[in-house]
C-alpha cells in the first residue's frame, strides 16, 4: 500500500456528491447532511484512504446552492413523502413519525398531512381491505386482529372504528 495524499474537498466535489444523492429522490435537509457525511466515509473507504474532513462552511454552501436551485425542499420533501407513504397504507401516526425521524419538523409535519387532505378512514378501510379481504371479520378474536394491524400501520383507533359503524357489509 503506498500512502497517497488525501485530496482535498472542494466545492466542486461536495457538488457532485449532492447531485448524485439527490438524483435518486427528495431528502430532507438533516437527511441529506447525514447522507453527505456518510457518502465522505465511504469515499475513503473505497480508495483506502483516511476519511477526509469536509469543513463545515463548505457543506453550508453545498446546502445553500442546492436550496438556491430547488435540489433541497423540506416543504417539498415533505408533502411528497406523505402522498407516498399514504398510497403504501401507512396511517398519519406512522407518516408523523418517520417525517420526525427524516428531521421534518412537527408543525411542518402537520401542514403536510393535513394538505394533503387525504381521507384517513378510507385510507385505513382500504388497508385492513387488502390483508383481511371483505367482508371484515366480525368476531372478536378475528376483530382484534385487524385492530392491531391497523394501529401498527399508524391509523387512529376513531379511523379503525369508523370502519366498522359505516361498513357493516
Amino acid at each position: 500500500m503506498t500512502d497517497k495524499p488525501a485530496t482535498p474537498v472542494t466545492f466542486a466535489r461536495l457538488l457532485d456528491r449532492a447531485t448524485r444523492i439527490l438524483a435518486m429522490r427528495d431528502h430532507s435537509e438533516a437527511e441529506f447532511r447525514r447522507k453527505m457525511a456518510q457518502s465522505a466515509a465511504r469515499a475513503a473507504m473505497r480508495h483506502d484512504e483516511p476519511a477526509e474532513e469536509i469543513p463545515e462552511e463548505l457543506i453550508e454552501q453545498v446546502i445553500a446552492w442546492c436550496y438556491e436551485h430547488s435540489w433541497l425542499d423540506d416543504v417539498r420533501f415533505a408533502q411528497r413523502f406523505v402522498i407516498s407513504r399514504s398510497r403504501k397504507g401507512y396511517g398519519p401516526q406512522r407518516i408523523r413519525m418517520e417525517l420526525a425521524q427524516k428531521g421534518i419538523g412537527r408543525e411542518l409535519a402537520e401542514t403536510a398531512l393535513s394538505e394533503a387532505e387525504i381521507d384517513w378512514g378510507a385510507q385505513a378501510l382500504d388497508a385492513a381491505e387488502r390483508k383481511f379481504g371483505l367482508p371484515l371479520p366480525q368476531e372478536w378474536k378475528q376483530k382484534s386482529k385487524v385492530l392491531r394491524y391497523l394501529q401498527a400501520k399508524g391509523f387512529f383507533m376513531e379511523d379503525i372504528q369508523w370502519i366498522y359503524r359505516n361498513n357493516d357489509d
